[in-house]
């Protein structure tokens, strides 16, 4: 029986690696800064990095032109509102979102894309909230809006190591989330929303885009937070077709921050009811007369002045990333994540013991750039995250650690059950430390290394040159100096 081939020493020697050498080339060039002091950046799901290119075209475009408020009908603003809606059109060209069908809404990130929905939809007793415990905390959110307005809120669990969904738990929730308000779920006057994310920012496990068309069948709308798939997969959208969709664009091209948008459905944006309206979202208001008409298009959903001055460095920003090839990027963290995790699970202690536990899949199947993990100590015990992010930060490696904002894959990851949380009495407790110490676990998150448009071979291995070094065969103990935990 002919033996397994032992992991490859580089990621440079897997087929396919050489054509992806374009991205060494930008490397080198439009991302050198990257390379500043040996350090060594990791953290593409936390946000994308910037090339020169862009703040050079920023800076240009500033200083060649002059721009203001597009609330008006001045020259100025005439010039802003011109790049505004060039940014709209880029947006939906780069989705492949037909401009009669979808409208793009501005915003200030992703979070504020899902707080739009959330206290706009119209929910109530036939318009549930269906989620997946696999969410950021800015999806889970919207469950206080739904709760608000009566309306039922339901969780679909992971399963298995991987963190997967499996679908025909799916499809029990969609289902029970409609059964008994009118005897079947088809006969319900309303609809509800389904949340979930195209790509785990915890697991980097990939949720099926086809759970969007059964959703449709079973009477749901879909928000679709794409913040973490966007920035390395293709999302077209004229096969793919959720009522919303939500963005950051720092997280696909680094640049700018400040800005996001909620790529909505034209007849689903026209089903939302604002709770309240403020400066550019209406056409006409009286104060004495306590009434108000709000704009008819996506503008009814940009609160205040845009941030005409970054917008337009989004469609740069797409421009560019269109130039390198979403695809290209794909194929080169693709490589180097199924790499890494080859090299990861593979490292043991003389004791025989596995140094790394993966949380999530540990091939490259249906998942994405992220890798979550956790060390652990030769006797079996998990060394503190915080730990780990001490020593990286000190080596030069920029990565996470904790749960990154989502609590639901994190309890899936470490065993956290609804009898346990219930038994414990957690709504007492005020913080992450007292959380832990309630449920005796023993550690309060875990560590993420992300891969992005950057990112080269020699990261990689320097990360697990890294690991192996400083962790392997080394009993770290309890170190009480370690600072509190700020959040989950």
């Amino acid at each position: 029986m002919p033996r397994p081939e032992p992991p490859r020493t580089s990621p440079t020697g897997l087929p396919g690696y050489a054509a992806t050498g374009r991205i060494d080339d930008l490397r080198a060039t439009e991302y050198r800064h990257l390379d500043t002091d040996g350090q060594v950046y990791l953290d593409y799901a936390g946000a994308g990095v910037a090339a020169q290119t862009q703040v050079r075209e920023h800076h240009d475009r500033l200083l060649a032109g002059l721009y203001g408020n597009p609330h008006s009908e001045s020259p100025t603003s005439a010039a802003a509102g011109s790049l505004v809606d060039s940014a709209r059109r880029a947006v939906l060209d780069f989705f492949h979102a037909d401009p009669a069908e979808y409208a793009v809404v501005f915003t200030p990130n992703a979070s504020g894309a899902c707080r739009l929905v959330g206290e706009a939809y119209r929910f109530g007793r036939a318009a549930p909230l269906v989620l997946t415990w696999d969410n950021h905390n800015s999806v889970n959110g919207i469950r206080e809006y739904a709760r608000a307005a009566g309306a039922s809120v339901r969780y679909v669990p992971l399963s298995g190591p991987e963190l997967r969904v499996a679908e025909s738990d799916l499809t029990t929730m969609l289902d029970a989330g409609r059964r008994g308000l009118a005897g079947r779920w088809g006969r319900v006057g309303g609809r509800g929303l389904f949340a979930y994310p195209a790509q785990s920012n915890f697991s980097g496990v990939q949720h099926p885009l086809g759970w969007v068309e059964l959703a449709h069948q079973h009477g749901y709308d879909v928000l679709l937070d794409a913040a973490a798939f966007a920035p390395t997969n293709r999302l077209d959208l004229g096969v793919v077709r959720p009522e919303f969709v939500c963005l950051s664009w720092y997280k696909l091209f680094g640049y700018p921050t400040g800005v996001g948008a909620l790529l909505a459905r034209r007849d689903a944006l026209a089903r939302l009811r604002r709770p309240w309206f403020a400066g550019g979202t209406i056409r006409a208001v009286s104060v004495q007369g306590d009434w108000h008409r709000s704009m008819d298009d996506e503008s009814a959903f940009e609160d205040g002045t845009l941030n005409f001055l970054s917008i337009p460095d989004v469609e740069f920003g797409l421009r560019w990333l269109d130039s390198i090839g979403v695809d290209l990027v794909h194929s080169r963290v693709s490589l180097l994540t199924e790499w890494l995790l080859e090299r990861l699970v593979t490292l043991r202690h003389d004791t025989g013991g596995p140094l790394v536990q993966v949380y999530g899949p540990t091939t490259g199947a249906a998942r994405g750039a992220t890798v979550t993990f956790n060390l652990r100590q030769p006797d079996g015990t998990l060394v503190d995250e915080r730990l780990v992010a001490r020593e990286a930060a000190a080596a030069g490696f920029s990565l996470r650690t904790g749960c990154f904002c989502n609590p639901g894959a994190g309890e899936g990851a470490f065993g956290i059950g609804r009898e346990s949380l219930r038994r414990r009495l957690l709504a007492r407790v005020d913080t992450i430390d007292d959380y832990l110490a309630a449920l005796r676990l023993p550690t309060g998150g875990a560590v993420r290394v992300s891969f992005g448009l950057a990112s080269t071979a020699t990261d990689a291995e320097r990360f697990v040159a890294f690991v192996q070094s400083t962790y392997l065969n080394r009993d770290v103990g309890v170190d009480a100096a370690l600072p509190p935990r700020l959040r989950c």
